[in-house]
């Protein structure tokens, strides 16, 4: 069964690309999932340059504007098992765009990948409603600061107006200091699980300037090994971590004679 997740959150800036991209790299190299990642934010697509893709003929644009089936605008990534579906970048391709018609495309995509997973627009816009409408499940993600939880609060009574399930939260970029919201404070405030806190790395940002997944690129990093549980969590898979499996086997080899 073909499940599809919307990553959101109410402000930008929050890494919501980076965890959308890393998950769904995750799930399809360790986990042997197949993943469809389709950018939601039209407006401002940022997808395709995370993951190196600087021209594509057709995007989720095209598709928007009646122009080609879904199909036509889905490319293979590097990683087997990740096909994306990246927006245009250029402001042309706004034009004539349908967002609300963003749904019925989105489930043709069901029984072609384990997991579709939508990146969805920062807001309240007619994006970002779009791609909540087409998702049967969402994840928050937001920094762990006052501003974006009051967004998540927001995103949250949106999605259960409209009957969508709501995964829970992931707080991303932790490990400032004092001044953040802890964990307790966020599920007390929002009335959802925190189900991720993925540290602040400066291997996320080298990852981006390599247009690399961070779990590809940077395996066993703090980020990186959070990303994978993460992944494993919503797939409902046993989380090893990096490096287990070869220990485990050690420990259990037979000694040379």
């Amino acid at each position: 069964m073909t499940r599809i997740i919307g990553i959101v959150s109410g402000k930008g800036g929050v890494g919501k690309t980076t965890v959308a991209l890393n998950i769904g790299t995750v799930l399809a190299k360790k986990y042997k999932k197949d993943v469809i990642i389709v950018d939601g934010n039209m407006t401002t697509s940022h997808l395709g340059l995370y993951m190196g893709m600087y021209y594509y003929p057709i995007s989720l644009n095209h598709v928007l504007s009646g122009e080609v089936v879904i199909d036509k605008a889905m490319y293979d990534y590097s990683i087997p098992g990740v096909r994306i579906i990246p927006a245009s970048l250029s402001l042309d391709d706004l034009k004539g765009m349908d967002v609300s018609e963003m749904k019925k495309h989105v489930k043709e995509l069901f029984g072609k990948a384990d997991f579709v997973i939508l990146d969805g627009a920062p807001g309240f816009g007619r994006e970002a409603m779009a791609t909540i409408r087409a998702s049967d499940e969402v994840l928050f993600v937001m920094t762990p600061f006052v501003p974006p939880l009051m967004d998540v609060i927001k995103c949250y009574q949106v999605a259960e107006e409209l009957g969508v399930r709501s995964l829970g939260v992931v707080l991303n970029m932790t490990g400032e200091g004092r001044h953040e919201l802890g964990k307790q404070e966020v599920e007390q405030l929002i009335e959802l699980p925190v189900i991720s806190m993925i540290p602040r790395d400066k291997e996320v940002l080298r990852s981006l300037s390599a247009k690399l997944p961070v779990t590809d690129m940077s395996p066993n990093t703090k980020s990186s090994r959070e990303l994978d549980r993460l992944a494993a969590y919503i797939a409902g898979e046993y989380y090893t971590p990096p490096g287990m499996v070869s220990r485990l086997s050690g420990l259990f080899r037979r000694p040379k004679a």
